[in-house]
C-alpha cells in the first residue's frame, strides 16, 4: 500500500509543492541528490573518485513535453561531459540518461538523435552512457534505440528491471560479449499482468536474471542495496569464475556508503549512481516506493552513515 501511495505522490504536483515546503525535505535532498548544477555534480564525483569509487551521473528530469525541453536536456549532458573531461574525471564517471528526457514520448527519432549526440560526446570525453529504464510502456522503444546506438557506440549500457515478467528474456538477448547491463529491481507502478507484485517474487526474479547475466558473455552491473542479493551476486561471480573487472556493483548516492566502501575494499568495482538537478521530487518518491522499508531506511540514513 505504501508503494502505491509514494508512486501516486510522485506524479502529484500538489504533493510536490507541499513536500518541498517542509524544512526537513532540504536535508533529505542534500543527502541523496548531489545538488542543482554541474558544479555540484563535479564536486561530488571528485570526492567519490578520490575514494576509489566509480560514478554514473544522472541529470534529473524526464517525460519532457516539448522539443525545446528535450534539446535543453541534450545540451545539459553535452556540457556535463565536456566538464567531466576537462576535470579529468573520465573514465571513472559515466552518465545515465532517460530517453524520455530527450523526447522519447514526443518522437523516437528525436530521442535517438539526441541520445546519439550524447553518446558521441561521451566517447570524445573518454567515457560512456547507460540508458535508464522507465515504465514498461517504454521498454520496447528503449531497447530498439539501444540497439541502434550500439552500432556506433557499442559500450552504451542497458538497464533491465527484474520485476518485469519479460526481463529474463531480455537478459538472455543482452548477455552478449561487450554488453553492459545494469540489473535493478524496478521502481514504477506496473500492473500485475506485466510485473511481479510481491517483494519475494521480485527478489526471486532478480536472482534468476542475475544468473543469466553472470553466466553470459556480457558485463553485469548489479544495482541493489539488498544485503542478501549482494551476497548472492558475490557468490554467483565466484561460481561463474568472473574476475573483479568483469562485473560491478552499483549503489545510490547517499545510500549505504559504508557498504560501498566495503565492496570497493574487497576489490570490487563499485559505481555510485549520482543524481543532480532541481527535478529531485519524482526521483526521491520512486526510491521511497521501491520498498516500504525504505521510508524508515531513508529516515535512518539521515542520522547514520551505515
Amino acid at each position: 500500500m505504501l508503494r502505491s501511495v509514494f508512486l501516486a505522490a510522485a506524479g502529484s504536483s500538489r504533493m510536490e509543492r507541499l513536500i518541498s515546503s517542509v524544512p526537513v525535505s532540504k536535508g533529505i535532498v542534500q543527502r541523496f541528490v548531489a545538488g542543482a548544477g554541474v558544479d555540484d555534480a563535479l564536486r561530488t564525483s571528485r570526492v567519490l573518485a578520490d575514494d576509489g569509487l566509480a560514478v554514473s551521473l544522472d541529470h534529473l528530469g524526464e517525460d519532457t513535453l516539448t522539443a525545446e525541453q528535450a534539446a535543453a536536456t541534450r545540451d545539459q549532458y553535452l556540457l556535463l561531459l565536456s566538464r567531466l573531461k576537462s576535470a579529468g574525471l573520465t573514465p571513472a564517471a559515466e552518465v545515465s540518461l532517460k530517453l524520455s528526457a530527450v523526447g522519447q514520448k514526443l518522437d523516437d527519432k528525436m530521442a535517438y538523435e539526441y541520445a546519439s549526440a550524447i553518446c558521441a560526446a561521451a566517447a570524445e570525453a573518454g567515457t560512456t552512457v547507460t540508458l535508464d529504464a522507465e515504465d514498461h510502456s517504454t521498454t520496447d522503444s528503449t531497447l530498439e534505440i539501444l540497439s541502434e546506438l550500439r552500432r556506433d557506440h557499442p559500450s552504451t549500457g542497458a538497464v533491465l528491471q527484474a520485476y518485469l515478467r519479460r526481463t529474463e528474456g531480455d537478459c538472455r538477448e543482452l548477455a552478449t560479449a561487450g554488453s553492459r547491463v545494469r540489473l535493478c529491481k524496478g521502481a514504477y507502478a506496473e500492473p500485475e499482468s506485466v510485473a511481479y507484485q510481491s517483494a519475494l517474487d521480485v527478489d526471486k526474479a532478480y536472482v534468476r536474471c542475475l544468473n543469466i547475466l553472470m553466466s553470459g558473455e556480457g558485463y553485469p552491473m548489479v544495482a541493489t542495496h539488498d544485503p542478501r542479493l549482494i551476497a548472492i551476486a558475490e557468490d554467483r561471480a565466484r561460481w561463474f569464475d568472473r574476475q573483479s573487472d568483469e562485473f560491478e556493483f552499483q549503489l545510490l548516492f547517499g545510500v549505504r556508503p559504508e557498504e560501498q566502501t566495503r565492496l570497493a575494499a574487497a576489490g570490487h568495482t563499485v559505481r555510485v549512481y549520482v543524481p543532480y538537478g532541481d527535478q529531485w521530487y519524482g526521483y526521491l518518491m520512486r526510491r521511497l516506493a521501491e520498498r516500504p522499508a525504505n521510508v524508515a531506511f531513508f529516515g535512518k540514513a539521515l542520522t547514520s552513515k551505515k
